[in-house]
């Protein structure tokens, strides 16, 4: 049968617009046939084509050898063969801030395409998060900076450091202070590197977290002589209590405390009962909304709950109280602290507040219930959320008097994520070298005088420790992308 359907590349082919027939039989530009030397009058022969396809394919060649050869080291073994129709997979870290999980990603010719977890990890045991997977997307993102600017114009990188370092000398000798504002940083290298660059430009080193745990740290100081952040292990764990701590979103470490709890709350023959859950919490949470009881609470009664749950469960161990005045109408306060009780030394309170004497109170009732050496660790301290906010609320204070001569910031947007970022927008000004890290133009990297963008993590070579004594390795999965 014979096909009657026709085809048009489109409506001007359709319709037959004169300039569209003029084109058709033009196909070949004019410059083009002009360039070719012909024999015979005005026609193409074997020879001149022979020509141009030469001309285009040497054209080709030697426009690809004037991109030089950029050699990364992915493998730390080597394999003895390598399938490049087949997938590799490279260990490294998700780290932002004091968010971190150990990762493999999936490359597909040269290229990281998909992140899952790594479950040989001690501490996030193959467990991954929403920002950890779309971390990604992030590496190709088209608002990367691509290069160091001064003021918003390129600058050549060799250029920038040595305005740089001209300027820190000549702050360092006038007398003013210099500052490198950083989030959590949990690479030992990076640490290192740091700690070198303080000592020889005597620089203060401040750490400033968006969510800060603040509190936590300066209530175990209180309580036991010494900041820090313990462990949890809520897979220990027969009672939890939170109050207002977001522990499988977005409190310290929810990566490794959502495989923990997944762990107590999973039913099955030979383990028939799990872990019962109280949240206390002004707005809805992750952790809520898997709670076996949640409570609403109004923020400015974070601190009542937590002292009239401590009285509750002193009664029952015989404790001393301390004097408070009692919350009305919380019947699941008084079903939590009799759960507490009979669970004792295989029970867990936690709170996220960021007052020293709430967490204090916190860790007197946790000591109660013989919580510590069970499903709380201060021997294997963690090292997230370190910021301090006493030390940035003096950085502040600092450049809004015109104290401070230069400052860096790595990793850190200060004038969006901090209560100071209105008056660190106004006073930056004072500062004479400002200098940002950021992979893009952020709130705090817009106003600096540098821009020198670091590496996407999955270009580069990482190192973390995420608790004392846990280490993890991170390889490049790609060659940087830009001139970062």
């Amino acid at each position: 049968m014979e096909n009657t359907k026709i085809y048009w590349k489109g409506l001007e082919e359709l319709n037959n617009n004169p300039e569209f027939i003029k084109n058709s039989l033009n196909e070949f530009p004019e410059s083009v046939k002009k360039d070719i030397s012909t024999e015979e009058g005005g026609g193409s022969n074997r020879r001149d084509f022979l020509k141009l396809m030469g001309f285009s394919v040497a054209a080709a060649s030697l426009a690809a050898c004037e991109t030089p050869v950029k050699k990364a080291i992915p493998y730390l073994i080597k394999p003895e063969e390598i399938d490049p129709t087949n997938a590799n997979w490279y260990a490294s870290n998700y780290i932002d801030g004091g968010d971190y999980a150990s990762i493999i990603v999936k490359t597909r010719e040269g290229r990281p395409i998909k992140i899952e977890g790594n479950r040989k990890s001690l501490v996030t045991k193959g467990g991954t998060s929403v920002r950890a997977q779309a971390s990604i997307l992030s590496l190709y993102d088209g608002e990367r900076l691509k290069t160091f600017t001064e003021k918003g114009n390129e600058v050549a990188t060799n250029v920038a450091d040595n305005k740089i370092i001209s300027k820190l000398k000549e702050v360092s000798g006038s007398g003013k202070a210099v500052y490198v504002v950083t989030s959590t940083v949990l690479s030992p290298s990076l640490n290192s590197a740091i700690a070198e660059f303080a000592a020889k430009y005597n620089a203060k080193v401040v750490a400033q977290d968006p969510a800060s745990a603040y509190g936590i740290s300066k209530g175990n100081e209180l309580s036991f002589g010494s900041a820090f952040i313990p462990s949890y292990d809520f897979s220990k764990a027969k009672t939890i209590v939170s109050i207002n701590a977001d522990f499988l979103g977005t409190w310290l470490s929810p990566i490794e405390f959502a495989k923990q709890y997944g762990a107590v709350r999973k039913v099955s023959e030979a383990k028939p009962t799990m872990a019962r859950h109280y949240q206390f919490e002004s707005i809805m949470s992750l952790s809520g909304a898997n709670a076996d009881f949640r409570t609403m609470i109004k923020p400015s009664q974070e601190g009542l709950v937590v002292a009239n749950l401590y009285n509750l469960v002193a009664e029952k161990l015989g404790g001393s109280t301390i004097s408070v005045s009692e919350l009305p109408g919380l019947a699941n306060l008084k079903k939590a602290a009799a759960d507490l009780v009979s669970t004792k030394g295989e029970s867990l309170v936690v709170s996220s507040s960021n007052d020293p004497n709430v967490q204090v109170i916190i860790n007197a009732l946790n000591n109660l219930l013989g919580s510590y050496g069970t499903t709380i660790d201060i021997n294997r301290k963690s090292n997230a959320k370190k910021g301090n906010d006493v030390s940035f609320t003096e950085f502040a204070s600092k450049v809004k008097s015109g104290e401070v001569g230069a400052v860096i910031f790595y990793n850190s947007n200060p004038v969006y994520a901090s209560a100071f970022g209105k008056d660190l927008a106004a006073n930056l000004s004072k500062v004479s070298l400002k200098v940002s890290l950021a992979d893009r133009a952020d709130e705090t990297a817009s106003l600096c005088d540098f821009v020198t963008p670091d590496h996407h993590y999955l270009e580069s070579w990482t190192d973390a420790e995420p608790k004392t004594g846990s280490y993890s390795l991170g390889q490049p999965t790609i060659t940087p992308l830009f001139k970062t």
